[in-house]
């Protein structure tokens, strides 16, 4: 097992930390792990610090932004980075200076539970037309759903230009809510199947789905299923979205709660597929249904953001799990390679430097006096 438990100051990491290669020496289950998913959420998250700020670092190896409200999705545009919050807001970080902006839409976002502003990234073409995506959670008429939405940035707010997909299943856990934008330059979505299990099966919901449209928001004509957003379907509460410098397709995926908990996956992701849920989990197969190329078996880490590396190892942002997964697809093994900081949701490789957003306080973590935080660090 290789990792770093840093120790985590009120304002201060005292040196450089460096995170490197993942080894493959052997599977790893995290410390005091407890079966099945999450512990459940209180309803209303614990409150965010008083006040966003970065902290004080030594040199360049450590970047933190402080007081960050429960931050969903990480996103860059040049050196500025963007993160989504879950209450409805943008925080922008730039030269190391913290602004927290408004964002208006037409339905108010409903923070509750799993819910909220969610998945969050830039158009391709942002730095010119100032447009993003966001995906969040709403009511109406007393029913929790969620939508896709147009943003654009004017000054220090964001505002909405179009709604793209709305109606999609919500619940108060089990939203999903990831974008990204594939490398055929179209937006993915995933959804969760909004505790209504039956339904990620069923091939006319929206939930249960990983979605994929063109970026005004029409349905791409080599979809799998002819006049349908559907890409692939049977998931349960997909978080994560990643592509290989190839082009194959991975999600990281929560796993059921109770008995048999755990069975976190990791999958490759073919157009038209089923992944089976809730009629399979970890090694069980089925005709039709694929089995996922790798499980956590009874121990849930909870995986959210995943990204690639350029030698194509998987990382991954763990909640239960409380760090940073690898896993390497040639051999098969996960490993724990990092962790000392909690909850973690979202992350992102850039310039050599490993980001990373905590989630210690959307109710199921052990916020200190800081959290929320962004952290950067070395990577090679």
């Amino acid at each position: 097992m290789l990792y770093r438990n840093v120790k985590l100051a009120v304002v201060v990491i005292g040196s450089a930390l460096i995170v490197t290669a993942c080894s493959n020496d052997k599977d790893v289950t995290p410390p005091n792990q407890k079966k099945g998913e999450e512990a459940v959420a209180t309803k209303v998250p614990t409150q965010p610090a008083e006040s966003a700020s970065p902290a004080t670092v030594e040199g360049d190896n450590v970047v933190i932004g402080s007081g960050l409200r429960i931050p969903w999705s990480i996103e860059f545009a040049g050196d500025t980075i963007y993160l989504s919050e879950r209450e409805g807001t943008i925080m922008k970080i730039a030269k190391k200076e913290l602004s927290r902006q408004t964002v208006r839409l037409t339905k108010a976002v409903h923070h509750d539970g799993e819910g909220g502003f969610l998945g969050f990234v830039l158009s391709p073409d942002f730095n010119d037309t100032g447009l993003a995506f966001a995906y969040h959670t709403y009511q109406d008429n007393g029913k929790t759903l969620n939508r896709v939405v147009m943003l654009k940035q004017e000054g220090a707010e964001w505002s909405e230009q179009r709604v793209l997909l709305d109606k999609i299943p919500g619940d108060l856990y089990h939203n999903g809510g990831r974008l990204a934008i594939g490398p055929d330059g179209y937006l993915y979505i995933t959804t969760g199947d909004a505790e209504e299990k039956e339904l990620s099966l069923n091939k006319d919901s929206l939930a249960g789905k990983i979605l994929r449209m063109k970026l005004d928001g029409s349905i791409p004509a080599d979809n799998p299923f002819p006049g349908s957003y559907m890409y692939s379907y049977g998931h349960r509460n997909p978080q994560g979205l990643a592509w290989t410098k190839d082009g194959v397709m991975y999600s990281s995926e929560h796993g059921p709660s109770g008995r048999p908990g755990g069975h976190d996956e990791i999958n490759v992701i073919k157009p038209g597929d089923s992944y089976g849920w809730p009629a399979i989990i970890g090694d069980a197969k089925q005709e039709g249904m694929i089995t996922p190329i790798y499980h956590t078996g009874e121990e849930a880490i909870a995986p959210s953001g995943t990204i690639i590396d350029d030698k194509g190892r998987i990382l991954i942002a763990a909640l239960r799990g409380e760090g940073i997964y690898c896993y390497t697809p040639e051999t098969g093994h996960m490993e724990l390679f990092y962790k000392g900081y909690g909850r973690i949701r979202d992350l992102e490789l850039r310039d050599g430097k490993l980001y990373f957003i905590t989630n210690n306080r959307d109710g199921r973590g052990q916020p200190s006096n800081v959290d929320d935080q962004l952290v950067a660090i070395q990577y090679q």
